[in-house]
């Protein structure tokens, strides 16, 4: 059937990894950020609310098996970052894992995959903000014994009727994005390094109390517990994958981005493992549970006295605040890259004078400010991760895709294939299992949107419509 094979060869068209690169060399962007800024990126995007605020929801699951929770979702990270890594710097492109699935896997793949990035990306900046608001309510409470009435802090179905600081600190970040990327960097770097050293904080204070006693039984709620715990706390690893949203404003993206990817990684899952593991050792899973502001908690009970609490609070407050500003970058610019490939409005990938997209910037911040004033925290959190367990496989598919197609591509980098890509889609499909039903249906009802949206607008309009008939060839042949 002619008409059958026509849209078929359309909808798994794939976009020439030369095109990408051209798209990346010519960028509208600026290009003004290093390995210690990109490294500062992921980082930043990464550490926050996962630690500060998802251990306390995911210790009842796991019991103190919550800290082989941790490291079994660092693994699913780690396969997939070096996957990141590898194409990261074979196309240095600001779309992330939708730009590289496109030069793999075909349009509407890629379609599903920037998709599943803007779920990942703009519901992970309302869970960060909801959990900021609660180290917000725990810092002013410490220090001027007042907080933000439940009404006002909450949303609705968690007690209150909006989360109004998470609104704020959204609107917040979205004014510092409108300023340029430079001071967007800067801010990063600096609020990067006081989140790391508050954690070394909590840490060294923590493990004073450690008795080992909290640690038994370890794993009281076995196997099935630790996979639920692992799929809850996998939303703490994500992040490390803005560095690859930053292609075109990296002064040297071939060699910097995965060299960033990988190392912030490893800071982050060193990070997580200690404080989790001190947290637990110090007082307890139940004691760990329970509170929005469970590492403040912890402190104050450790030690008796307020002041190491308000300490974490006030670094929480900051820390919290610079990863709804990494991520909420993330996510506008692989709108940029969406809308570059004539599958969004072209108005989202329009450049200001300050060379940052502005409308797309405006209208994203204002999205995400509803969101985290509207949703509660876990919801947030089972969608985000279920958006990223996707784009996270669909990456690791295209490494083994790529390798076939393109093995001449130069690579900065280049993961053991095809056992690391392997083990990253059957560590995402093992954590996709453990999520709740509610979140699947969720995820389903997203997708549904999505198809309907690239059926009536996208695919009429992407540019490949108008590119020469071999850049049509379906994905994975070799022409």
């Amino acid at each position: 059937m002619p008409g059958l094979s026509r849209i078929t060869t359309s909808l798994l068209r794939t976009k020439p990894v030369e095109q990408l690169a051209s798209d990346g060399e010519h960028t509208a962007l600026k290009r003004s950020m290093g390995l210690v800024a990109l490294i500062s990126l992921s980082v930043g995007a990464t550490l926050g609310t996962g630690i500060f605020v998802v251990l306390g929801e995911a210790a009842p699951l796991a019991g103190p098996a919550v800290v082989v929770s941790f490291v079994i979702a660092a693994l699913a990270a780690l396969f997939s970052a070096l996957s990141y890594a590898e194409l990261a710097g074979a196309v240095p492109v600001s779309g992330s894992a939708y730009s590289y699935t496109y030069a793999t896997l075909g349009e509407i793949i890629a379609w599903v995959c920037g998709w599943c990035l803007l779920l990942e990306y703009g519901v992970s900046v309302a869970a960060v903000a909801v959990g900021w608001g609660s180290y917000l309510n725990e810092f002013l409470g410490s220090t001027i014994g007042w907080r933000i009435p439940e009404a006002l802090s909450a949303p609705p179905g968690a007690g209150g009727i909006v989360n109004l600081p998470a609104a704020v600190v959204v609107l917040l970040a979205t004014g510092v994005l409108l300023d340029g990327i430079r001071e967007s960097a800067r801010v990063t770097t600096i609020t990067t390094m006081v989140k790391i050293a508050v954690l070394v904080f909590f840490v060294v204070v923590a493990v004073t109390a450690f008795d080992s006693g909290h640690l038994h039984p370890f794993a009281p709620m076995g196997v099935a517990g630790i996979g639920a715990a692992a799929s809850m706390v996998f939303f703490s690893f994500i992040g490390f994958d803005a560095a690859s949203t930053a292609g075109e404003e990296a002064k040297n993206p071939q060699r910097d981005l995965p060299r960033a990817i990988i190392i912030s990684l490893g800071i982050v899952t060193i990070v997580y493992v200690l404080v989790a593991l001190t947290a637990v050792g110090a007082v307890g899973v139940d004691d760990v549970s329970g509170s929005g502001a469970s590492l403040a908690t912890v402190l104050e009970q450790v030690t008796g006295r307020s002041w190491p609490a308000t300490i974490l609070a006030a670094g929480a407050v900051i820390a919290i605040a610079s990863v709804v500003l990494t991520v909420l970058y993330g996510q506008t610019r692989i709108l940029v890259s969406m809308s570059r490939d004539g599958l969004m409005p072209k108005v989202l990938s329009k450049v200001g004078k300050k060379r940052v997209p502005t409308v797309n910037t405006l209208i994203v911040g204002g999205v995400v400010a509803v969101l985290s004033a509207l949703v509660p925290l876990g919801e947030l959190v089972n969608a985000t991760n279920i958006g990223t367990l996707v784009s996270f496989g669909l990456v690791n598919i295209g490494v083994l895709v790529l390798r076939r197609t393109k093995p001449e591509l130069p690579r900065t980098f280049r993961t053991l294939v095809p056992l690391v890509p392997v083990l990253g889609v059957l560590m995402c499909g093992w954590l996709l299992l453990h999520l709740p039903g509610v979140t699947w249906l969720a995820f389903t009802l997203w997708s549904a949107v999505g198809l309907v949206i690239y059926f009536g607008y996208g695919r009429r309009r992407s540019a490949l419509n108008r590119a020469p008939a071999q850049q049509l060839t379906p994905s994975g042949s070799d022409a």
